[in-house]
């Protein structure tokens, strides 16, 4: 598998993502759904806590990718969905760290919503990997 980042600026790297990756010749390519900090029956954990959440949502993908040959190395796209920038923001102190240490530099969206699907989740990760 042949993997390019491509940046043709700098600023975007202070906040650990790119602009963008060409992937060519992988082998399976993993479209995940939206993760979010849930048990596993499915019920919302840390409600009220961001910081948590995102903790727990990253610890979720990284179960999924994991359960599909994959892992955090090899995500090239994370999108995230909140209900409050501002505190996505300082959730990052959690993610971003997880993130470099899994050599995860993705291309990335940041979307704030009024909802998610279950009224006291704050943050959901869709990610996309190529392996």
């Amino acid at each position: 598998m042949e993997h390019q980042i491509i940046n043709p600026w700098t600023w975007q790297e202070q906040f650990g993502y790119v602009q963008a990756h060409a992937v060519s010749g992988a082998e399976r390519t993993i479209y995940c759904a939206g993760v979010a900090s849930v048990d596993d029956d499915g019920n919302p954990l840390h409600e009220g806590d961001m910081t948590a959440q995102a903790a727990k949502s990253i610890d979720n993908l990284e179960t999924l990718l994991r359960e599909s040959g994959a892992s955090l190395a090899d995500v090239v796209r994370l999108n995230y969905y909140t209900t409050d920038i501002d505190g996505f923001f300082g959730a990052m102190e959690v993610i971003g760290p997880r993130l470099g240490q899994a050599g995860c530099r993705p291309s990335s969206t940041l979307v704030q919503v009024v909802r998610l699907a279950l009224p006291p989740l704050l943050i959901e990760i869709e990610a996309t990997a190529a392996v």
